[in-house]
């Protein structure tokens, strides 16, 4: 009997889920042959190849990473049987304007659920996840994480996946101080997502091979937290399901993939930024949330900022430099510097566009809504060069720094500066810690 031919699959994605769908899915299965990923929202991973180290016995030569762009062609020249979506922060309308094109050119969409991907572990699992970028997850499992090492726990972060550089030799990484952050030739973005837990002590995972980063980090840990990228599911089976969503972008908990997956997966909800959000936002998140899964338990939260020198904001013109992903793909307006801007009497927050230098160019033309903010783009030294040059070249009083990490070790700023941080700061019962405790036991 002859045996039928390989479905030939390109995955869509933006080095994080694309990789980790592969691993779990494709790479020994011989039904199957993926000719190609795409690669979109990062600047920089495309045209390369994912490595044969990595691929498999199946992929001697490796897999090439290829533009967005050109999947239509990949399709048609290919002979794809299936395309695999498989990144996040899209809404629903976006995702189905892809299967529509996909569909179109002749291919089957997919998408692969929470049983295909979740790795289980033998340790403890709380995942933390958000139904958009900059929602306020890390904020949140930094929390947790102090918690539960105050209750004498032995905890470690992963983190969702961000391998912008050398696949191979990021197959699986372990950071445990800050100095680990050069060694592995960190990006802006990366250092915002561990350079928080590395403060207090926190050791943090992250790479390609998300099977291999657990066998590693249960080695250590008596619990381990997923602290979840955009808005995507967890890679690992969770025991305890804690989800963010943020009532300055009410109804996007509802509209955007795969966030509203997590919403209806939660087992806890946090209504973050209730100090900043309009009280009308607040109450149709609630309703939202009770229609949606009214069996989760529903913590309220606020994010206060702080800032140790908002002398120097005051009847100043200020830069405000703020997250990155948050403002770009995350689709916000404004992030904790441009609160602390406000909160501490700037006199005006200028425009960084007439200073903009290199590839920053490129991401305003992509992402027009950003306005009059910065984001702290640096994927790549290049990039963190074209940063740097932007600030210092803008015309302005003081730097406000609204980034989860100090820009200052990274980038040389020439003007007055000062960072903004913010925290989680729970409002009454319940809270994370009445969450955990029955949890711990």
């Amino acid at each position: 009997m002859t045996k039928p031919n390989k479905k030939r699959v390109a995955i869509m994605g933006a080095a994080g889920r694309d990789f980790h769908a592969f691993n779990t899915n494709y790479r020994d299965n011989p039904s199957y042959e993926v000719v190609a990923f795409t690669a979109t929202q990062i600047p920089g991973i495309e045209k390369k190849i994912y490595p044969p180290a990595l691929a498999g016995d199946l992929y001697p030569t490796g897999i090439p990473i290829r533009p967005e762009e050109e999947l239509i062609d990949i399709i048609r020249e290919e002979k794809i049987d299936a395309v695999v979506f498989a990144y996040s922060d899209v809404s629903h309308e976006y995702i189905m304007h892809k299967a529509s094109s996909i569909i179109a050119a002749g291919s089957d969409f997919w998408l692969l659920g929470t049983a295909s991907s979740m790795i289980p572990s033998t340790k403890k699992i709380i995942s933390v996840c958000a139904v958009r970028t900059g929602c306020g997850k890390s904020q949140t499992s930094r929390k947790i994480a102090q918690i539960l090492k105050n209750y004498g726990k032995n905890v470690v972060a992963v983190r969702h996946a961000m391998p912008y550089g050398n696949l191979e030799k990021q197959k699986v990484q372990r950071y445990k101080v800050i100095a680990d952050l050069e060694k592995h030739d960190c990006t802006i973005e990366e250092m915002e997502e561990y350079e928080p837990y590395l403060t207090i002590g926190i050791p943090v995972y992250a790479g390609v091979d998300y099977e291999a980063i657990l066998r590693e980090a249960e080695k250590e840990a008596d619990i381990i937290i997923w602290d979840g990228g955009n808005n995507d599911f967890s890679f690992y089976l969770p025991d305890l399901e804690i989800v963010v969503v943020d009532p300055h972008r009410v109804g996007d908990e509802l509209t955007y993939f795969p966030g509203e997956v997590n919403l209806k997966r939660a087992h806890v909800i946090i209504i973050n930024k209730m100090d900043s959000a309009d009280p009308e936002n607040i109450q149709q998140v609630k309703h939202n949330i009770e229609r949606t899964n009214p069996n989760a338990t529903v913590i309220e939260a606020e994010s206060p900022v702080f800032c140790e020198q908002a002398q120097n904001i005051s009847g100043k013109r200020v830069l405000v430099v703020e997250d990155g992903p948050t403002l770009t793909h995350g689709g916000m307006k404004f992030g904790a510097g441009t609160i602390a801007a406000k909160q501490y009497g700037a006199k005006e927050i200028i425009d960084p566009r007439p200073w903009l230098t290199g590839t920053l160019i490129e991401t305003f033309a992509k992402y027009p809504k950003i306005g009059k903010l910065l984001p702290a783009m640096g994927y790549g030294k290049q990039q963190m060069k074209d940063l740097e040059q932007t600030i210092n070249n803008s015309d302005c009083d003081c730097v406000v720094i609204g980034t989860p990490i100090d820009l200052t070790r990274v980038i040389h700023i020439e003007k007055p500066s000062v960072r903004v941080t913010y925290e989680l700061k729970e409002i009454g019962t319940p809270n994370l810690e009445t969450v955990l405790i029955p949890f711990l036991k």
